[in-house]
């Protein structure tokens, strides 16, 4: 793709800060940052903050939120690349996009969402080089010039069960209502498979909290997506008490992590979910355990090394497709430590046997870091967060690299000295006109795309973002 030129690349810049702005000036901004990246998560942990819109009816509704992320790395040691190689001179990149959430509540317990989206930009080394890669605002296709796509098509039906009748704030993707504590919730349709699952409280939405996709998300679930993380399908929770059962059908992309889905119901996902909440030392928490499993036309990496190794050619995970099944699995806990303080872990484990399908080139993962809010220094609405992470390569990962092969993301043409890739993340957000943040967001990378040769990297961003 061709990078953008400097005065598209101004422009884009100033229609971003010119947006987000506007947005600053409509109406206050909630208490705590909300999510704004898709349907609120019905199992977030602590008070619901409530986002007024446009739009704010029992029937009708329309949100917006616009949000410009601008992040730069510096120069790096770096003997050699390949195809999928971060840069090792020093570059920035700009993203930015807006999104109107049009929603309708059509009779009790039903609504309908459609989110409307303009994009521009692109991540950095057009988001390659970096398995946990550093910005969650950036997708796999970039454009120099805006662009419109509907990103979501939902509808969402609740059925209460009976228990504590709850309030429910307005919010994006949400109408004002009253649910129960004991409930069904079906979805279906376009949307994101991490607007249900593997839902953080305070590492889940890089527009409000954490930029690295690690952090916002277990680094091995591999959810099924298109290259701009939607797709199609239906997902069911069942809340009872302080538990809730997840499950979901997805169709995946029709080549790996391609634009378009596959509707021939051939290459699906499932995921289950079970979430447990409690309360300690007066604190909210949850535990997460999410599973899936991919069914579709996938590379077995040790036959991509095998052919390689008869042909001479770089290892070609695309020459030996065929329909297999990929498994995986994290755990997600987090816990509130004060009014303020917050903190969480995420572990993961995928199949190294076969090809990332849609997400990143990762077969485990850990992370763990805390979110704290500003009460302390008279800035409540004002948050830092800590994190760390570590992602690994299985066995047959690290030789397929090593062999000249390229994944979703990584591929430095070849992988002499392989190690874990180490990333540790620091943001400040703060409440700037609202309801504005800005956030300075600085990431250190040891050991990018698994190899030990290149870097360490120091990528810095500045993210501005308004929602109403």
């Amino acid at each position: 793709m061709k990078a953008p030129s400097g005065t598209r690349r101004r422009t884009a810049i100033l229609i971003g800060l010119l947006t987000c702005l506007a947005a600053g000036t409509a109406r206050p901004a909630p208490a705590t940052p909300t999510a704004a990246t898709g349907i609120p998560t019905e199992n977030s942990v602590g008070t619901p903050s409530e986002s007024q819109g446009l739009i704010d009816g029992d029937v009708i509704a329309l949100h917006a939120q616009s949000t410009f992320v601008f992040q730069g790395h510096d120069g790096f040691h770096a003997p050699y690349g390949g195809p999928q190689s971060l840069d090792r001179a020093a570059r920035g990149n700009e993203t930015w996009d807006l999104t109107l959430y049009a929603g309708l509540h059509p009779w009790q317990g039903g609504e309908i969402w459609i989110n409307g989206e303009i994009d521009q930009g692109f991540g950095i080394s057009n988001t390659t080089g970096i398995a946990g890669f550093t910005s969650g605002e950036a997708y796999k296709v970039g454009r120099a010039v805006p662009y419109f796509r509907v990103q979501r098509a939902v509808y969402r039906q609740t059925v209460n069960l009976g228990g504590t009748p709850e309030r429910v704030a307005s919010d994006l993707n949400q109408f004002g209502t009253i649910h129960t504590t004991d409930r069904l919730v079906l979805t279906l349709g376009k949307f994101a498979v991490t607007d249900i699952f593997d839902a953080s409280s305070y590492a889940h939405d890089p527009r409000t909290d954490f930029l690295n996709w690690t952090a916002i998300d277990a680094g091995t679930f591999d959810y099924a997506a298109d290259s701009w993380g939607y797709t199609a399908g239906i997902a069911g929770e069942w809340y009872q008490d302080r538990w809730t059962l997840r499950s979901g059908v997805f169709l995946m992309s029709n080549t790996p992590n391609s634009p378009d889905i596959d509707t021939s119901f051939h290459q699906v996902q499932a995921d289950e979910e079970i979430e447990e909440r409690h309360s300690l030392l007066g604190r909210p928490g949850k535990i997460l355990v999410t599973a899936f499993l991919s069914h579709a036309r996938m590379a077995d990496l040790a036959d991509a090394v095998r052919l390689s190794r008869r042909t001479g050619q770089p290892a070609d995970a695309a020459a030996v497709r065929r329909y297999g099944n990929r498994p995986g699995i994290s755990l997600m806990l987090e816990q509130g430590v004060t009014a303020d303080l917050g903190v969480f872990l995420r572990a993961g484990w995928a199949d190294g046997r076969y090809e990332s399908y849609e997400f990143t080139d990762i077969d485990r993962s850990l992370a763990a870091g805390l979110s704290l809010a500003g009460s302390s220094w008279h800035r409540p609405d004002d948050r830092i967060g800590i994190a760390g992470m570590t992602n690994g390569a299985g066995r047959q990962l690290k030789a397929y690299l090593a062999a000249g092969g390229t994944g979703q993301l990584v591929g430095d043409g070849k992988l002499p000295h392989p190690g874990d890739e180490h990333i540790a993340e620091l943001y400040y957000d703060a409440a700037v006109i609202r309801p504005v943040h800005a956030t300075l967001d600085y990431q250190w990378i040891g050991n990018p795309a698994y190899n030990r040769d290149r870097g360490p990297v120091s990528v810095l961003a500045f993210r501005l973002h308004g929602q109403y």
